[in-house]
């Protein structure tokens, strides 16, 4: 009997370290992004742990056209690693509240985000960029 509970009592530690990852997010700001033309600012984000919300790297933060006379719209982009880059417009002479979710569907976690604010110039011109901000949470050690 007494064997039969430190087996049971072994099995549950194996199966319980197995599926152990951090209790909670990893989160933090993101810096004010204005290139000339946008605004990106109250910006916050998240890595998700394995399991929680597709593992992504969730985003949120408020985008603004700051010269509404332009006529060119707003737009934050956003990199996960091994994928190319997905753009979420704003709203021209306005500012709109984003939040959003990253990840790559064949991984468990997102780990490395690239993530940048820009006004867009139309197709002869190029675009307006904030420097490029990147993002990196290493799980493995976690």
């Amino acid at each position: 009997m007494k064997s039969a509970v430190l087996g049971l009592a072994a099995v549950g530690l194996m199966f319980g370290g197995a599926v152990a990852v951090p209790a909670s997010p990893v989160q933090g700001k993101i810096a004010k992004l204005a290139p000339l033309g946008a605004d990106f600012s109250e910006g916050k984000y998240k890595f998700n742990r394995p399991g929680i919300n597709h593992g992504a790297f969730e985003w949120r933060g408020r985008l603004k056209d700051t010269i509404t006379t332009d006529r060119h719209n707003v737009y934050v982009e956003v990199k996960v690693h091994g994928h190319g880059w997905v753009r979420y417009y704003g709203k021209q002479r306005s500012s709109v509240w984003l939040h959003k979710s990253n990840w790559d569907g064949a991984q468990r976690y997102t780990g490395k985000v690239k993530f940048r604010v820009c006004r867009d110039r139309g197709a002869l011109r190029p675009d307006n960029c904030a420097p490029e901000q990147n993002f990196l949470y290493d799980w493995d050690h976690a």
